[in-house]
């Protein structure tokens, strides 16, 4: 069996699920990504029959190339996140790898997606013999276990509105969305300045890193994790139950995908979303997509006011250095992102 997923977490993740469910079979599997040690993980593949490989397209293609691999006994091919593959422009590393495996009549395929659009619908047609579709809706599982609050929010009152949720509700995990590296990068550094066991994850950080990261953010270790859509899709981590999208995705369908990481199986979980002046532009879609209108809802001042006790550890500490028009007295106006 061949699992194509399009990041390195999913990857592990799918792995992991793998060897769970295959713990009283004598099944080997094996994880193929990029930026990890190629020779311990050739070591792997080669030391001795593989009976499920679950990969990244580009990395499998590196093996493939070197002849470390065939594919051509795969009888089963599962490309997850199907709709994801083309956003990232997978394709044609997944059709090279597809031509590699036996005919579509001698092996099973199953693509997982998101959405069925229209060039997905042509990949299935190409790629599988008399497919069956099947649809379950996640979005709007997503909506049934999920509560929705959107705070209309100038861009200056964001990262004190975010400190005293995460402060006044003492949430223990919470994962906090961005749309750039570099907004998460800065808002990670601020939560941390303020005393919030903090980390990051997006393409900026080295994939070891990552991994530890959101090894230690499932296990509680991590009290906020901010990230970039890179933790949007597949990754399960349980007992969360704030997603908070500081940013506002540009795409409907992403920001189901974020708050999908909170009410999973069945749970309930909080999503809360912060609508500046630029981001409340993107309401309307996302409610069109989930068929639904979102809770808006202005916050209250006092939500808007740094936390005393951030002020008081903070005099404690030397002088920081901080940007031009923050202040640590009173009602702080911060322009971060």
């Amino acid at each position: 069996m061949l699992i194509l997923a399009p990041t390195r977490e999913l990857v592990l993740q799918i792995s992991e699920e793998a060897r769970q469910l295959s713990k009283y079979c004598a099944i080997k599997v094996i994880s193929v990504f990029g930026g990890m040690d190629y020779v311990k993980q050739r070591k792997h593949l080669t030391a001795g029959p593989v009976d499920i490989i679950v990969a990244t397209p580009g990395r499998l293609l590196d093996f493939q190339r070197r002849h470390d691999l065939s594919l051509k006994k795969i009888e089963v091919l599962i490309i997850d996140e199907a709709d994801r593959m083309l956003d990232m422009g997978f394709i044609p590393d997944v059709r090279k790898i597809i031509y590699s495996t036996p005919s579509k009549e001698k092996r099973q395929t199953l693509l997982f997606s998101a959405t069925l659009t229209g060039q997905i619908t042509r990949l299935a047609s190409e790629w599988t013999s008399s497919p069956v579709t099947v649809e379950i809706e996640p979005e709007q599982v997503a909506v049934d276990t999920v509560e929705q609050l959107v705070y209309i929010v100038t861009s200056g009152d964001k990262f004190a509105l975010l400190l005293n949720i995460i402060t006044r509700q003492d949430l223990s995990r919470a994962l906090v969305f961005c749309n750039r590296r570099d907004e998460v990068r800065r808002l990670s550094e601020m939560l941390t300045r303020y005393g919030i066991n903090c980390s990051m994850l997006s393409g900026d950080v080295p994939q070891k890193k990552r991994l530890r990261r959101l090894e230690e953010f499932k296990a509680g270790k991590i009290r906020v994790l901010v990230a970039t859509d890179v933790a949007g899709r597949g990754i399960h981590i349980e007992g969360m139950d704030h997603v908070i999208n500081f940013k506002l995705p540009h795409d409907p369908e992403d920001y189901v995908h974020r708050i999908g990481r909170t009410g999973r199986a069945g749970s309930t979980g909080t999503s809360i979303s912060f609508a500046d002046e630029r981001d409340a532009f993107f309401i309307p879609a996302i409610e069109e997509f989930m068929g639904r209108k979102l809770a808006c809802m202005e916050p209250e001042e006092e939500w808007l006011t740094m936390p005393e006790a951030v002020h008081a550890k903070k005099r404690r500490r030397s002088r920081p250095r901080m940007k031009p028009g923050v202040s640590t007295h009173g009602k702080t106006r911060l322009s971060l992102l």
